[in-house]
């Protein structure tokens, strides 16, 4: 029977579409390919539509951001000569009608506006620019205030008209977060608003539609060199919206990981219902052995029939990832940026695929040679002469497979660092676990007899030839450890929105305050509440353009954490300490310091840089680079929703600027409005935002961040539950062996299964403390590293999540134990 040819005759009679024995297979498999398919597909497609859309997402073929001033004459001649040209300026507002008050993002544009495609209000009508007068508002916004098309509202110092309610934005994404829903006005009406003042936070930006054949990525790049020093920044179609972009791509990659995990541990369960498959098969096999047949031919038989179990469980894995692509955008909504439909994306399809291959590879090839190498003899002895080991060269083949599944994930990795670390804790998890079911049968072995029969069958099963401690030991551990690692995530990030945020919190934060005005406004809101506390600082919009030697634009890619160097920063400066930090290195300067300016440099964006005390730091504030020197360090308490500047500088650097203050204020719960509307009338170019709105967004958005790394969990779940099944599975024939013996010699089931009960408690026991220090690690590491959260689990939740679970996979364990006792004897001792 050499050949594959003759390998395929026999493979065919025995197989069939309900693959009895390879079920489990087909479902680990299943699992864990739709988990990457479905991740990988979701990623894909949200790249793919944001870089189809670029252009209308971000309003142009390219865009030039500044703070605080339009573009000059030479710079405004500049962009005019790369295409046409359109000006916005967004700022932060109040809008008012009856009394009441909203923050809200206005919006002034130009005629040119939009430049590609159309505002869409309510009701279908297609528009550009607002008529002078009148302004577009958001859906939330005349929710808020209850107004409709005709009604009046005031912002600033302009008595407006509400033309429409928006019903699409094209530009709504590449406008980024904003405090407040969008009224978009005519450029020619801000004037009346009297918002735009020497000092007061505003961004003006000019998107360009390019000729057919131009490069933005050069031309943002010529305009850049050519004023290196006026503060611009500036952004292309390909990358219309880089916090979106960058937000799908990290959560990518994260859940990727964690469906390599969960394919990972699948893997085990591969194993696992190789080797079951295999045992069941054992009388089979040794007649082929006796009937001529080699390892090698023993081997393509089988491996056909596991390769055809594979391939299906591959192909529905990435049938179930397909259809959970939209499924999994509806539900992630308000995370995503887009919501992708109905997509096939080759590439991510292809990769899940060749991991599941790989995967079944090195998990079945063990086995599988296993039983090639044991002879007939032993195959017909059944349970007491457990299958040889598996063969180097199947423990070549193991490991070869095994080396480019992870290559490859590191090799598509856009952190391989991260992944190979991630996946390196994966390996030693498993093989602590692994260690450890060793540990426990070989102890189980060294244990003195117990008197309690019961006992004593629970112990003697832990170490009895062809017992399955290790792979139980595995099962119960990947099942114990995730469903920790699931409760500590949840409980920590819940614990940080729902507690830390809001009781640390501002009631309401105001902007633009003019400082000639301040006491009259510290009077004005004590008067409304007297409980009030007030505090201001400067504040004034920067970018960073150079530390020590090196300047920002030079840089190909940015350092990790140097998140400070996009774009531009809130700018301070103080005599004193600010509240909320701590001087981690660096002196503070005196409160009347005149000498050389000097900065303090938030002490993580310092590292990032590799800053020393002492090295020039530049900004480019109002078009004008400033520099100053590295005198301190500090820690910041970034939770406190304060006042928390990376950079604060001594006064005689940014105070001859213009620039107004910000405020926060503290206040009783629910005396938000009452503040509001007393500041007004006397302050109506005063933007106050209430705090507890802005918190509602936050909450959600990690709310739902939080429930894709429980899904994403949830399928390593299934498949740790996935893989107990296997172990037991796969012990079948053993135990089967032992229940028939000790039935005959007036064992009982109820016996037997207490039996059970008590070798599954036993392990439990071992297996918990080690399961709690592996998910509570893993836990600290996604929400304190990745996440940057306060490590806040809730130890009841976690104990009791952590109970329910070994309940579970102690259900899991005597349910598959239920059909071994239900064998009758006399039929199972003429098999024996």
């Amino acid at each position: 029977m050499s050949g594959w040819a003759s390998a395929w005759r026999l493979a065919r009679r025995e197989l069939d579409w309900r693959f009895r024995g390879l079920r489990l297979l087909v479902v680990c498999l299943l699992l864990g390919v739709a988990a990457l398919a479905a991740i990988g597909g979701l990623a894909d497609a949200v790249g793919r539509e944001l870089a189809a859309r670029g252009a209308v997402i971000l309003g142009g073929d390219v865009e030039f951001a500044v703070s605080q001033r339009s573009a000059s004459e030479a710079e405004h001649a500049a962009l005019a000569r790369a295409g046409a040209v359109s000006q916005t300026v967004r700022m932060q507002a109040n809008a008012v009608a009856g009394g009441s008050a909203a923050p809200i993002q206005l919006k002034a544009v130009d005629t040119a506006y939009p430049l590609y495609e159309r505002v869409t209000l309510a009701g279908g009508r297609h528009v550009g620019a607002p008529p002078p007068g009148q302004a577009w508002i958001a859906p939330a916004l005349a929710e808020r205030l209850r107004l409709r098309p005709g009604a009046r509202i005031m912002v600033g110092a302009a008595r407006l008209t509400v033309g429409g309610i928006i019903a699409d934005e094209p530009d709504r994404l590449g406008e980024g977060f904003t405090l407040g829903p969008v009224a978009i006005i005519a450029m020619t009406t801000l004037p009346a608003t009297q918002l735009v003042q020497p000092g007061s936070l505003y961004e003006t930006r000019y998107r360009l539609r390019l000729p057919a054949g131009s490069d933005p990525a050069r031309i943002a790049k010529a305009f850049e060199a050519r004023f290196a020093t006026a503060g611009w920044e500036s952004k292309t179609r390909e990358r219309a919206s880089p916090g979106a972009s960058r937000f799908v791509d990290r959560m990518g990659e994260f859940l990727t990981l964690v469906g390599l995990a969960a394919l990972a541990i699948a893997g085990i369960g591969v194993g696992n219902g190789v080797a079951s498959f295999l045992a069941g098969r054992r009388g089979g096999i040794a007649t082929l052995k006796v009937l001529g047949a080699t390892s090698a031919d023993v081997a393509r038989l089988y491996a056909i029939e596991i390769g055809a179990a594979a391939l299906v469980g591959i192909a529905g894995g990435l049938a179930v990832g397909i259809a959970a692509v939209p499924l999994l955008g509806k539900a992630l909504a308000g995370a995503l940026p887009v919501v992708p439909d109905l997509t096939i994306a080759p590439w991510p399809l292809l990769r899940a695929a060749a991991y599941g291959l790989l995967i079944a590879i090195a998990f079945a090839a063990p086995p599988l040679a296993a039983a090639g190498a044991t002879p007939a003899a032993g195959l017909l002895r059944g349970a007491l002469a457990p299958m040889r080991a598996a063969s180097w060269r199947g423990r070549g083949i193991a490991l070869v497979a095994g080396g480019a599944a992870v290559a490859l994930a590191i090799a598509t990795s856009a952190q391989p660092a991260m992944a190979a670390s991630f996946l390196a804790a994966v390996a030693g998890a498993l093989l602590l676990l692994a260690g450890l079911g060793r540990l426990v049968r070989a102890t189980a072995g060294r244990l003195p007899r117990s008197r309690r029969p019961l006992l004593r069958l629970a112990i003697a099963a832990l170490h009895r030839p062809g017992a399955r401690t290790e792979a139980l030991v595995v099962a119960l551990g990947l099942g114990l450890t995730l469903f920790v690692l699931l409760a500590a995530i949840r409980t920590s990030i819940d614990a940080n929105i729902a507690t830390t945020v809001p009781a640390r919190a501002p009631a309401l934060f105001a902007l633009d305050v003019p400082r000639p005005r301040a006491a009259e406004f510290r009077r004005i809101v004590g008067a409304a509440v007297p409980a009030a506390v007030v505090k201001t600082v400067p504040i004034l919009r920067g970018t960073i353009t150079g530390y020590r030697d090196i300047r920002v634009a030079d840089l190909k890619t940015l350092p990790e954490g140097a998140w400070a160097l996009r774009g531009e920063r809130g700018l301070t400066y103080a005599a004193a300490l600010p509240e909320g930090s701590t001087l981690a290195a660096g002196r503070w300067w005196p409160k009347d310091y005149a000498g050389p300016p000097l900065v303090s440099v938030d002490a993580r964006l310092a590292k990032a840089l590799d800053l020393r005390i002492g090295d020039p730091l530049t900004v480019s504030l109002l078009g004008v680079e400033r520099t100053a020197r590295v005198a301190s360090f500090r820690q910041i308490q970034w939770d406190t929703l304060g006042f928390n500047f990376v950079l604060v500088f001594s006064l005689n650097t940014l105070a001859d600027a213009p620039h107004n203050l910000a405020a926060t204020i503290d206040l009783p719960r629910g005396r938000e409005g009452r503040v509001t509307r007393a500041l007004l009338a006397p302050f109506p170019s005063v933007s106050v935002i209430e705090v507890r709105g802005v918190l509602a967004q936050v909450r959600d958005l990690v709310g739902q961040v939080a429930a894709a790394i429980a899904a994403a969990a949830g399928v390593a779940v299934a498949a740790g539950i996935a893989v107990l099944i296997g172990a037991i599975a796969a012990a079948r024939e053993a135990r089967t062996y032992d229940a028939v013996i000790l039935r005959t010699l007036g064992a009982t089931r109820g016996q037997l299964l207490a039996a059970q009960a008590l070798e599954y408690l036993l392990l439990g026991a071992v297996v918990t403390v080690v399961a709690l220090a592996l998910g509570l690690g893993g836990a600290w590491y996604v929400v304190v590293r990745m996440f940057d959260f306060a490590w806040a689990p809730d130890p009841v939740a976690v104990g009791v999540t952590l109970l329910a679970g070994l309940g579970v996979t102690l259900g899991i364990g005597l349910a598959g134990a239920w059909p071994i006792l239900s064998v009758r004897p006399a039929r199972a001792l003429r098999e024996v």
